[in-house]
């Protein structure tokens, strides 16, 4: 779907609101508090009623759409942006599309981004590369080791021609390192691939570890199919989303960027993205702006 067609298919709120519909209750309406069958109200639009706890909302109830005073056209204009672009949209470029306020427009792509997180994660089998990568800006009158310590560490966890997978970690010591590749790598992985970390050798356990190959970048980058470049391929296009599009993003915030790009890459090529992604946000719980706001 492009910006044309959604204009032509949503034009305005009750359409949007037609098409919540549809994706959240397929069945037919269910209230969001007793989950009984609800019946839509004739005398008020798109207001649905449930009998067994007498309680009346709307589709957005209880959603990422909760309380919002922005027309629906304009989130699924929003929502569209932020899904076609590759390399990631910024807050001031949704700000001048849609003609809102930064702060608008800054939690509208919040909002977005907490939807945009899989609900559930199968292990990744096949061959499966794994590095970790160091996001933060220089800083000067700081010694290398200084500057790295101060920098926010992300993992990347990608299998060759399927998923990717990003993640902020804490540290890179064998223990976090273990826990990620127990939850995400499968113990019937062809070949695991990492490049030469000295931690990885320790952190690698079970079955998986006799299926450990390491790559040194100081003698060859790909040595037949033992290289780290199709996940290090992802790592670039993030770097590039953060330098030409985000230009800084905080450590608080890290996490969601991460979600966005992974949840975008998975699916870059899906005929359903939008549709897809508007149904993770009728499903997601609220977020309001003092949670988004606060230490």
């Amino acid at each position: 779907m492009n910006l044309t067609d959604l204009m032509n298919s949503f034009s305005t709120d009750d359409k949007c609101r037609e098409l919540l519909k549809r994706l959240r209750w397929p069945d037919g309406a269910e209230c969001p508090r007793c989950q009984g069958k609800a019946t839509e109200l004739e005398t008020e639009k798109q207001l649905f009623w449930c009998g067994a706890c007498d309680y009346q909302f709307t589709v957005t109830a209880g959603t990422i759409f909760n309380d919002t005073h922005l027309p629906l056209v304009k989130w699924f204009m929003a929502t569209l942006l932020l899904c076609e672009a590759r390399k990631g949209m910024s807050a001031n470029q949704v700000k001048r599309t849609l003609g809102i306020s930064y702060k608008t427009a800054w939690y509208l792509c919040h909002r977005i981004r907490a939807a945009m997180v899989e609900s559930q994660k199968e292990k990744l089998d096949g061959i499966v590369e794994m590095d970790e990568t160091y996001f933060g800006g220089r800083k000067k009158g700081v010694t290398m080791a200084e500057a790295k310590a101060a920098k926010q560490i992300v993992l990347g966890i990608r299998k060759r021609g399927g998923e990717l997978r990003f993640f902020q970690a804490k540290d890179v010591t064998a223990r976090t390192l273990q826990e990620f590749i127990q939850t995400n790598v499968s113990d019937d992985v062809e070949m695991f691939v990492t490049d030469e970390f000295p931690v990885y050798p320790y952190a690698v356990k079970g079955k998986i570890a006799g299926k450990h190959r390491q790559i040194r970048h100081k003698e060859t980058y790909v040595r037949g199919d033992v290289h780290t470049n199709t996940v290090e391929s992802a790592f670039s296009l993030f770097k590039r989303g953060v330098m030409g599009t985000w230009h800084k993003i905080s450590a608080k915030h890290l996490s969601a960027y991460l979600n966005e790009m992974t949840f975008r890459f998975n699916r870059r090529k899906s005929d359903v993205l939008f549709l897809d992604t508007l149904r993770h946000m009728i499903t997601a719980s609220t977020l309001t702006f003092e949670k988004l706001t606060a230490a």
